[in-house]
C-alpha cells in the first residue's frame, strides 16, 4: 500500500510544482525507470506527439488510472498519460516480476505502442523533471516508506516473549534506529519547509537522508533476523512479507553511486566557500 500511495502523492506534488492539479478521484503513478540504452522516445505528429518504447519497474499496472512517465529521447521529458483511455496502446507484462515481494502492487514492465498524447500532456520543459527542487524533495518519500516498513517489524519484536540479554540488546538497538530514522525525517521535513526552492541543498539533503535510512534500516533487518531467527521470517505471514518487501524497497537506493555524488557535492561546496 505504501509503495502505491507514495507514488500517488509524489505525482500530485509534481503536478502542483508544474502549476497543475491531479485529476480528482484518480490514482496516479510515477514511472521513471529506464532500460539503459533503450529510453522511451517522444515523437512529434501532425496534431501532437506519440510515445513508443519499453519501461521497467512500473507499479500499479491495472490499478492506477493515470501515470507520469519519463521519456528519454530526443530530450528528457515528463508526460502525463491517461492509462484507461489509452489502454489499447499499452501492453503490460507482469511475468517479469519473479518475487512474491510486492506482488500485490502489480509491478511489471510496459510497452508503449505509438501512444498519442496532446501537447498539454507534456509537463514542464526538457529536463524540468530532474532539475526542479521537488525532484529531491520527492526522493525523501521512498526513504520515509523504508523507515515505516522497518518500524513495523517492531510490532512483532515488542510482543515477543524473548527476554534473553542478546535479544534485548538487539531490541534496544532497533528501537534506537527507528527513533533515529523518524528524527532524521522530521529534520529533513523542517529544512524542506524552510527552503523549498534551494535545489542544491535539496539534493545534498536527499542523498544524506536516503543513505542514512538505508543504513539504519538494513542494520535493523539484520538485527531482527539475528534476534528472532527463522520463525517470523517463514511462519508469520505478515512479518515475513514486510521483511522481504522492505529489504527489496531499500534497494531502490543507488548506494555507492549516490555516495559518490554526495562526496562530489561536498567537495564542490568546500571549494566554492
Amino acid at each position: 500500500m505504501a509503495k502505491l500511495a507514495e507514488a500517488h502523492w509524489d505525482a500530485a506534488a509534481i503536478l502542483a510544482e508544474a502549476g497543475r492539479r491531479a485529476e480528482p478521484n484518480m490514482l496516479y503513478a510515477v514511472w521513471g525507470s529506464e532500460i539503459p540504452g533503450h529510453a522511451v522516445r517522444l515523437e512529434r505528429t501532425t496534431d501532437g506527439f506519440q510515445i513508443s518504447g519499453e519501461k521497467p519497474f512500473c507499479s500499479g499496472l491495472g490499478i492506477v488510472d493515470r501515470a507520469l512517465l519519463t521519456v528519454g529521447l530526443p530530450h528528457p521529458r515528463l508526460v502525463e498519460v491517461d492509462l484507461r483511455k489509452n489502454s489499447s496502446q499499452i501492453s503490460y507484462d507482469l511475468e517479469v516480476w519473479k518475487t512474491e515481494a510486492f506482488r500485490n502492487t502489480q509491478t511489471g514492465a510496459i510497452t508503449l505502442h505509438e501512444l498519442r498524447v496532446s501537447p498539454d500532456s507534456l509537463i514542464g520543459g526538457p529536463a524540468w523533471y530532474l532539475e526542479r527542487p521537488g525532484f529531491w524533495h520527492g526522493a525523501c518519500g521512498p526513504a520515509a516508506c523504508w523507515a515505516g516498513g522497518v518500524a513495523g517489524l517492531l510490532d512483532f519484536a515488542l510482543v515477543s516473549k524473548r527476554d534473553d540479554p542478546h535479544t534485548l540488546a538487539h531490541l534496544g538497538a532497533m528501537q534506537a534506529a527507528v527513533w533515529g530514522m523518524y528524527a532524521l525525517l522530521k529534520q529533513a521535513a523542517d529544512e524542506i519547509d524552510a527552503a523549498p526552492s534551494d535545489s542544491k541543498a535539496a539534493q545534498i539533503r536527499a542523498l544524506k537522508v536516503r543513505h542514512l535510512i538505508d543504513g539504519m534500516g538494513t542494520a535493523t533487518l539484520q538485527r531482527f533476523a539475528r534476534a528472532y531467527g527463522p520463525y517470523p521470517l517463514s511462519m508469520n505471514e505478515e512479518t515475513a512479507s514486510r521483511y522481504q518487501e522492505v529489504g527489496l524497497y531499500m534497494r531502490q537506493s543507488h548506494a555507492e553511486r549516490d555516495l559518490e555524488s554526495l562526496g562530489q557535492l561536498t567537495l564542490t561546496e568546500i571549494i566554492e566557500s
